[in-house]
Parts: structure tokens; C-alpha cells; sequence
């Protein structure tokens, strides 16, 4: 059976495309065409003018539901993200853990191994947000878990993984070189936070082997005309940079202009949290924002398809590149773009649909409905 999306507007791979519908059979996209030449016997899904765009990606994201995977990890946490996120539009997203003892750490391995069998398949992995971090920039990281890198743990922590860990962030100024590069050659992305680097440094790291920034301007030095700090090098060295665009972690001005400074290499993260009493993170939501007891800013309350929004209405940024933003880009630093990030012919029926208020109508994963509040869907 061929289903026919129509009645929408195509956002993906930076342009937007009307009166053609996009055609699905099993679990893949297999054309996008003109509506005059949908198949005479396709089920027909009329999306009553909404956006239809690839499905999101969210590479830094602890928890959901009330579950802190970052915190506390366990299968049961990993399942509820994978719910809840995909009735938000995000159909692919790394499980993050911040810097937290060694044990805690293994849980996280533990359970990522123990749940991938039970997994629909938008958990795509670990993201370890520390421990080898710059206490100088650790933010809500409790200090007394941070600490250098050493390659026996490395070792360990990615055998043990058995390629479930698939990013780092770390402050490459503390660690040694041979850590760095064991690294890169296992294919863990490596990824600079949560650090102090000077300008100088972090010209000798960047894209050499460290391919990202995480979350960017917080936690690491700032801009100084006479110092300038990590940002500076990464304007000019141009990794693929994280950004939370909730107009907290970074005000929306500078979300402007990150994106006029780095084009196709910014991309969305949530750093999202939920609340959680229990563990070293105890995330009390205070109105718009996550903060830790003490009052320390902590993680969001974003969604992908928010920062979307955001990005958009809080920054000028044209719909078609904040949806890149939230898909093609992140799926790029990954290198799942051949699978994921665009609505493409061939490409995984992975796909959101939403309406010009940015509530999420439908969502597609694999070609199967996995959320839809659309009144009338057939025609």
C-alpha cells in the first residue's frame, strides 16, 4: 500500500516545496511528486496545510516524564524518552549523562545495552556530557566527580559500550593526547565543553580531532577583545557548534548572531531535563527553566520543535534553515545523513508534521504512525 502525504508544505534540506505530496511504502519514502500524479490507488492523507519536515534530532537530552536518565539510567527511563519524544517530532536522540561517578557511568552503558533490544529505534546512543571536564566552567556538574581522562577507563568505558557511546564531551585542554586520539580512532565524536581553553588551545584542537562544541557560550571562556577565548576560535575554526536557543542559556541576540557566524555548522540541542528528586541532579522547575536547588541554571524545558520556533521567531532565522538546524545538521556531525535530516527519496519515512503555530499534527516513524491528532486525515 501507497500512502500519499498531500496538502503541505515540504521543509527540507533548506527550501520549501508546495503542491506536491510525499509518498510512502513500508517504511521508506518512495518518490515526492506533483499531486496531479499520485498513484490512483494510494490512501490519501490530506494535511490540511501544514509543514511536513524531517524528523528532529536531539544529540544532548538527560530525561523525560519524570525520569532522569542522566542522573538515575535505566532501560525504563530510555523507554520513556523514546515515547514522549516522538510524539514531539524528534525521531532520533543521543540518552545524555552529565559528569557523575564512574558507577553511574556503567549504569548508563548498562542500560543502553540492556534496552537496545527493546528500542523502536530513535534511541541512537550515549552522549557522555563529562566527567573530563574544566572545573573552572562546570556548572551544575558537582565538582567532585570531575576529574582527567585516563586511557585505562577510556578503554573500558568503550569496550564496555560495544558502540553504544557515540559522543564525548570533554575539555580537551586537560586531557592527553593519546586519550584524544584513541578516541577519535573507536569513531566517538569528541566535542569541547565545559571549558576554559584559551584561543590558542583551542585553534590546536579544533577539527583536530575535536569536531563540535557543545552547547556554545555556556560553560566555557568568553569572548574578551584582548582574550578571546574559546567562542572566538570556534567562529573561525568552525566545528559543528550546539546551541540552546531558549533565550536563557543564551539570549536570542546571540543565537543571531552564532548563526550569522557559523551558517550550516550551528545546530539545536535541548539540553533538556525533567524534574527529579533523587541522584546528584535534583532539577526543580521554576517557571520556564530547570535550576538545581541552589538555584543554579541547569538544563531546559525545550522541545526541538520549540527551538524551531524559536529560532525562527526570536531570531530571523528562515523556517527552512532552523528545520536543517533541528535535523540535517545534527544527522550530519553523526554522519547519518545518507539516513536521516532530509525528506528525500529512499530515505526512512521519518517525518513531522506541523501547524503555522508549531503544534506537532502527525508524526511518521519507519512509514507507521506513531502520533497523530488530525481531525479528518483521509481523503
Amino acid at each position: 500500500m501507497i500512502t500519499a502525504y498531500l496538502n503541505c508544505t515540504i521543509v527540507s534540506g533548506g527550501s520549501e516545496l508546495t503542491g506536491h505530496s510525499v509518498l510512502v511504502q513500508d517504511d521508506s519514502i518512495l518518490d515526492i511528486l506533483p499531486e496531479g500524479q499520485i498513484p490512483s490507488d494510494a490512501l490519501r492523507v490530506d494535511l490540511q496545510g501544514a509543514y511536513i519536515a524531517p524528523g528532529l534530532i536531539d544529540l544532548q537530552i538527560y530525561g523525560s516524564g519524570g525520569l532522569l536518565f542522566g542522573g538515575v539510567p535505566t532501560p525504563e527511563a530510555l523507554e520513556q524518552m523514546e515515547d514522549d519524544l516522538l510524539r514531539q517530532g524528534t525521531t532520533g536522540f543521543f540518552a545524555t549523562v552529565a559528569t557523575n561517578s564512574t558507577a553511574v557511568v556503567e549504569q548508563a552503558i548498562d542500560a543502553a545495552l540492556a534496552f537496545r533490544p527493546h528500542s523502536k529505534g530513535i534511541f541512537l546512543g550515549l552522549h557522555l556530557e563529562g566527567p573530563y571536564l574544566n572545573p573552572l566552567r562546570k556548572g551544575a556538574h558537582p565538582e567532585e566527580f570531575i576529574k582527567k581522562a585516563t586511557l585505562a577507563e577510556v578503554t573500558a568505558w568503550v569496550d564496555r559500550a560495544a558502540g553504544e557511546l557515540k559522543m564525548m564531551t570533554i575539555a580537551p585542554e586537560l586531557q592527553d593526547a593519546e586519550v584524544i586520539r584513541f578516541l577519535d580512532s573507536r569513531g566517538v565524536i569528541l566535542s569541547c565543553g565545559h571549558s576554559n581553553a584559551t584561543y590558542e588551545e583551542a585553534l590546536g584542537f579544533l577539527n583536530n580531532p575535536v569536531h563540535a562544541a557543545t552547547h556554545l557560550f555556556n560553560a566555557m571562556s568568553p569572548v574578551h577583545h584582548r582574550e578571546p577565548g574559546l567562542p572566538a576560535a570556534i567562529f573561525e575554526k568552525r566545528p559543528y557548534a550546539s546551541i540552546i536557543a531558549d533565550g536563557i542559556h543564551v539570549h536570542f541576540g546571540i543565537l543571531k548572531m552564532a548563526k550569522a557566524l557559523l551558517g550550516d555548522r550551528l545546530f539545536f540541542i535541548t539540553d533538556a531535563v525533567t524534574e527529579a528528586s533523587e541522584g546528584v541532579y535534583q532539577h526543580v522547575l521554576r517557571g520556564d527553566r530547570y535550576t538545581m536547588p541552589d538555584g543554579t541554571l541547569s538544563g531546559s524545558a525545550l522541545t526541538m520543535l520549540r527551538s524551531v520556533q524559536n529560532g525562527v521567531e526570536h531570531a530571523g532565522i528562515p523556517l527552512t534553515e532552523a528545520v536543517n538546524m533541528a535535523s540535517l545538521y545534527p544527522a550530519e556531525l553523526v554522519r547519518m545523513n545518507d539516513v536521516k535530516g532530509e525528506i528525500k527519496k529512499g530515505y526512512p519515512a521519518d517525518f513531522v508534521v506541523f501547524d503555522k503555530t508549531y503544534t506537532v499534527r502527525l508524526v511518521s516513524f519507519r512509514g507507521a504512525c506513531a502520533f497523530s491528532d488530525l481531525t479528518t486525515d483521509l481523503i
